[in-house]
């Protein structure tokens, strides 16, 4: 999203919270590379939506966590101008399920649920198990302490979604994505080419 070449190691995806305003998730920009930015609507009306949205960047894809057959739909249709994400699965079973579509990724966690330090136990494993056995990338929720990265990158997930340990109340968050990516740098396994 903003570096010519991404590193060969878990990457951040940023997931705007409700309330935070656009100034602020570009200056999470500033902090180095960021692969992706999730924008959920957040209760907004599709006009208020896609306003606030223009003024951060522009859309090349959507997240959605619905049913397979309504996710297989969506791919169907969008799939060939923009990227297709897909989340809420809480069991292997699910994941694969959904997988079965081929989505561009799948979502370990939920929006606005990033309200303890540490990831979520079942995010991590889910993440290590698909990352491990599945080749369409995946995304792990952190947790809100920046530190958490490390525990994402550690299972070998292509990318850690980062949302209340960048944009809380008090927090910088250019230095948050600076210190994210430090942090992936120094302890991130590297992905073979």
């Amino acid at each position: 999203m903003n570096e010519a070449t991404p590193p060969n190691r878990c990457r951040i995806v940023l997931i705007a919270p409700s309330g935070v305003p656009a100034a602020r998730i570009v200056a999470a920009f500033d902090g180095g590379d960021v692969a992706s930015l999730i924008l959920p609507e957040n209760g907004m009306d599709e006009a208020s939506f896609q306003a606030f949205a223009e003024q951060i960047v522009q859309a090349d894809g959507i997240h959605v966590e619905v049913s397979k057959a309504e996710l297989a739909e969506t791919i169907e249709h969008f799939q060939a101008k923009m990227m297709v994400g897909t989340g809420g699965a809480k069991t292997r079973d699910d994941a694969l399920e959904l997988g079965e579509t081929r989505p561009d990724y799948i979502f370990f966690g939920r929006f606005g649920y990033d309200n303890k330090p540490e990831p979520h136990p079942r995010n991590l494993s889910l993440g290590a198990w698909w990352a491990d056995m599945i080749q369409i990338p995946c995304i792990v929720m952190a947790g809100s302490d920046i530190a958490s990265v490390e525990a994402v990158g550690a299972t070998g997930a292509e990318f850690v979604a980062l949302s209340s340990a960048v944009f809380a109340d008090g927090t910088d968050p250019r230095t948050a994505v600076a210190t994210a990516n430090a942090l992936l740098d120094e302890t991130a396994p590297r992905f073979e080419d």
